[in-house]
């Protein structure tokens, strides 16, 4: 489990980076700078950060997948999951919340297993 959880948490910064420098520097170049000061369109910055996001936000799903496969989630916390992936900052604050409940949900089996244990 805790291979899957590193997985998705390693999308989850990498897709959630790749969103705010999208937001906050790709879209200022290309729509707000350019019309201020009246110089051209800078696109570079959404073409490969955008491309780059795009790619790395399929592998994202498919770690979140992986995660809620394993964990056996409800539906929610899927569509939960993926959707933290098109709002800057989201995702940093989804995989905090994941993280948590995840390392509950394996302590909570970890003592369950252990209080069912007969002493040798």
């Amino acid at each position: 489990m805790s291979g899957s959880l590193l997985r998705y948490r390693i999308m989850a910064y990498i897709v959630g980076t790749g969103l705010v420098v999208l937001f906050f520097v790709g879209i200022p170049l290309e729509f707000g700078i350019p019309h201020v000061l009246g110089a051209p369109h800078n696109r570079w910055v959404n073409r490969i950060v955008g491309t780059a996001h795009g790619y790395l936000y399929l592998v994202y799903l498919a770690a979140a997948y992986d995660l809620w496969r394993r964990r056996h989630w409800s539906l929610w916390q899927l569509v939960a999951t993926i959707l933290a992936g098109f709002v800057p900052f989201l995702a940093f604050v989804v995989e905090r919340s994941v993280t948590a409940r995840v390392r509950r949900e394996l302590a909570e089996e970890s003592a369950g297993a252990g209080a069912g244990a007969r002493p040798d």
